[in-house]
């Protein structure tokens, strides 16, 4: 029996002159399923993220979060909305305030949605910075103070710290080092099978795609030209497109049987 949290129906964003950055896009993501979502520069994919987050209005169409109306939410049910979904962005620098302690950045949402009380958010604090394998005294320190690496591991705390239903990534790896982006993945990996979370990855390099995706969607020029398992899209893709985004990957990573998801436990 289908179980979707995320269903988007003819989703379409027309800017200037009717040029279409995402054009008609009905997809839909079931639960604890990741969609990985990947296309080169001005595919729309990131647009596509922005219009599910309710950040940019879509020109038509709709989504639903856990069968509630995203865009025709208001009052309360919107606040249960954006409860509900919960976004990690490629810079999280850019999303935090430069002036607040990691520990007031982790708060925050908690008091905007009247989660617990000062003890009880203490806490949740202290267990979220545990689980993305941070130490406790990182509550004291300013985002500045952090590297790259630590600072996106906060933002992933942030956004499974009221237990979404929802997680949407947005190129969330792409000014990490390698070896960095690697400890990221897995962690991301290891967050998902243990919260159950349904979430939504979008990236320009199918290597993290692989990693990430139990389905991927090939985006081009504004449309989905491709969409099935993770392991179907490698082993054999039905669109040239694909086929060259795959041929265009360095050799150990475009044959299929080495480039199997990592076990991240039982």
């Amino acid at each position: 029996m289908s179980d979707t949290i995320i269903s988007v129906t003819g989703l379409t964003k027309a800017f200037s002159r009717g040029a279409k950055a995402v054009n008609d896009v009905t997809l839909a993501v079931e639960r604890g399923e990741t969609l990985g979502i990947v296309g080169e520069s001005g595919s729309g994919k990131s647009t596509l993220l922005r219009m599910i987050l309710r950040l940019i209005r879509p020109t038509a169409g709709t989504v639903a979060i856990d069968g509630r109306d995203v865009w025709g939410a208001s009052g309360s049910d919107l606040k249960g909305v954006r409860r509900g979904m919960q976004a990690i962005f490629q810079d999280p620098a850019s999303s935090f305030n430069p002036r607040q302690s990691i520990g007031a950045i982790l708060a925050a949402p908690l008091e905007v949605h009247s989660i617990g009380d000062k003890a009880a958010r203490i806490r949740m604090i202290g267990e979220a910075l545990e689980r993305v394998g941070l130490p406790a005294a990182t509550v004291t320190r300013f985002p500045h103070q952090l590297s790259g690496g630590q600072r996106q591991r906060v933002a992933i705390a942030r956004a499974v710290i009221m237990k979404p239903a929802v997680v949407l990534a947005d190129e969330p790896t792409s000014a990490l080092d390698v070896s960095v982006q690697a400890q990221v993945l897995k962690l991301f990996s290891e967050i998902k099978r243990d919260l159950n979370l349904t979430s939504v990855f979008v990236s320009h390099n199918l290597a993290v795609i692989r990693q990430v995706s139990d389905r991927v969607a090939v985006m081009r020029l504004g449309e989905i030209i491709e969409l099935d398992t993770a392991d179907r899209i490698f082993a054999s893709p039905r669109n040239d497109y694909t086929r060259a985004l795959i041929d265009a990957l360095p050799d150990p990573f475009r044959h299929f049987h080495s480039f199997k998801k990592p076990e991240t436990g039982p």
